[in-house]
């Protein structure tokens, strides 16, 4: 299995984070690993919902059925999802305050299965650990925006 997790302090108050991370649509414009959506997607995510998403990673396209297993508003957001050839993973997006007028968004991800042992897993973890911090970085500048 592998673990991976990213921090960025962004100047915005929690609930504008927020607002980004529980909104699909948003997705396109700061996670790096998302190529689209399938299917029906929530307008925002809401406790039990499901999406089907595209990731790309390691140049590799995986369909990701999610399925909102946590929401705590406006703090955390925990998504799980399955994907072809038995990938399981678990993300979990959550926000802060830390300090007047700026947040810390820090996003927890596990991927299992098959496919993510050994050498490949390796990679994977360390793709991931890329994209997040990439993906957070963008997430940073969306907010601020």
């Amino acid at each position: 299995m592998g673990t991976v997790n990213a921090t960025v302090e962004i100047p915005a108050a929690q609930e504008e984070v927020w607002d980004v991370l529980v909104s699909p649509g948003t997705y396109e414009e700061w996670l790096t690993i998302h190529t689209k959506w399938k299917g029906d997607v929530p307008e925002r995510f809401t406790e039990g919902a499901t999406a089907a998403q595209v990731v790309t990673m390691l140049g590799m396209a995986n369909t990701i059925t999610w399925t909102v297993a946590e929401l705590r508003e406006p703090q955390r957001l925990t998504i799980t999802g399955e994907g072809m050839a038995g990938v399981e993973t678990t993300f979990s997006l959550a926000v802060e305050p830390a300090g007047e007028g700026t947040s810390k968004a820090q996003i927890d991800a596990t991927f299992s299965g098959q496919m993510v042992v050994g050498a490949l897993g390796k990679a994977v973890e360390q793709d991931a650990q890329k994209n997040l911090d990439d993906s957070l970085a963008k997430l940073a500048v969306l907010v601020q925006s």
